[in-house]
């Protein structure tokens, strides 16, 4: 009982001091918990409020967090005690934060300059994040600083594929050379527009055989699999010298 009262008397001078601690001027107590808080326009400064400065071209917060300040729209912050203006170059406009600038349409940023771009002949303005760019319009392909017109063969249409070749032949047709050429379907064959391989392919119960589709001789104990061009051997028997034997 004794060293519990001995604990006490020892911690009750640090506590007198803590709640007799001032409270210092332009300051109150806070809404919740113990002690205080510097009021709106003020900040902590050792034990003290004082004044936030609110520097020129810029306006007072009236919060209790951060700088108590910001700076107005096109003007940004350099440190924490000014704000200078935005300088906007020719050919640029304020972005819409005010802290900013972009290019206008038909303008790219080079350094802190908007240099004007010439657009070449079929082509139209597109936007970018560091400001205009151009497009070569449908059927034109960029060569250089020019838009030329794509050379799209007989038989071709063309894709609007960004990137790759941009025609695509019709259907019948695949390209060979540069070209389309027509494809020709063998008999016991079918159109295959797949884009790659031959362009046809064999119907069922035929394989191929160079340019052309030859009818499978099916072994005995044989089945076409599901391609319909190729065989295999019935359950229980294997192939051996091109028949089906039993699996022993």
């Amino acid at each position: 009982m004794g060293s519990i009262i001995a604990v006490l008397l020892f911690a009750l001078p640090a506590f007198a001091q803590t709640a007799t601690q001032p409270m210092p001027e332009n300051a109150s107590a806070k809404s919740y918990g113990d002690g205080w808080e510097c009021n709106v326009g003020f900040r902590s400064n050792e034990n003290t409020c004082v004044a936030v400065v609110v520097p020129q071209n810029a306006y007072g917060t009236n919060r209790r967090y951060g700088l108590g300040w910001e700076c107005l729209h096109g003007f940004r912050r350099i440190d924490d005690t000014s704000c200078a203006e935005v300088e906007v170059p020719d050919g640029g406009f304020l972005d819409p934060s005010g802290e900013r600038w972009r290019c206008l349409r038909g303008y790219i940023k080079v350094d802190r300059t908007c240099q004007e771009i010439a657009l070449p002949a079929n082509a139209y303005w597109e936007d970018a994040s560091y400001g205009s760019t151009w497009t070569c319009e449908r059927g034109f392909e960029v060569t250089g600083d020019l838009c030329t017109a794509i050379a799209v063969p007989a038989n071709a249409y063309l894709n609007g594929s960004g990137y790759g070749q941009p025609w695509t032949c019709e259907r019948g047709f695949f390209e060979r050379a540069g070209l389309c050429a027509a494809v020709a379907v063998p008999a016991n064959a079918f159109f295959d527009d797949a884009t790659y391989g031959t362009g046809w392919k064999c119907e069922r119960g035929y394989e191929a055989s160079g340019e052309t589709c030859e009818l499978i001789d099916l072994p005995a104990h044989a089945h076409l699999d599901r391609s319909g061009n190729r065989w295999g051997c019935d359950k229980n028997f294997q192939k051996s010298m091109g028949q089906c034997v039993l699996n022993n």
